[in-house]
């Protein structure tokens, strides 16, 4: 079956940065477009950004525009989350997610697009 796995999760000092793994199985990852969401306590989950099968397109939600940057590793079945001037604000559960889609420069942005998640890595910023 599909499982994606994250990892990379920590806590680290406002200003920093950092980078978050997905490692999939039980797919063939190229033909998934993948994405990031990521959900703070208390709040409802929110897109941080996707990326398409060929990794050529990418797309990013308001927490993700300008400090975030997807990419993915086709060959090793993975997606990266590089995140920096990270703030506390960046707090949260970070979830990984795929869904098979048959446009090959598709990016999906919404919860209900995608198909499998992962259980998350916590990303804790400190003051």
């Amino acid at each position: 079956q599909v499982q994606l796995v994250e990892s990379g999760g920590s806590m680290v000092q406002a200003g920093d940065s950092l980078r978050v793994s997905c490692s999939a199985s039980g797919l063939a990852f190229s033909r998934y477009a993948m994405g990031w969401f990521r959900q703070a306590r208390g709040k409802e989950r929110e897109f941080v950004g996707g990326i398409s099968t060929t990794g050529y397109n990418t797309y990013y939600g308001d927490s993700g525009k300008g400090r975030f940057t997807i990419s993915r590793d086709n060959a090793k079945n993975a997606v990266y989350l590089q995140m920096n001037s990270l703030t506390p604000e960046d707090t949260a559960v970070y979830y990984c997610a795929a869904s098979e889609i048959l446009i090959p420069n598709m990016v999906l942005h919404t919860a209900q697009q995608y198909a499998y998640w992962g259980q998350g890595t916590q990303v804790i910023i400190s003051s």
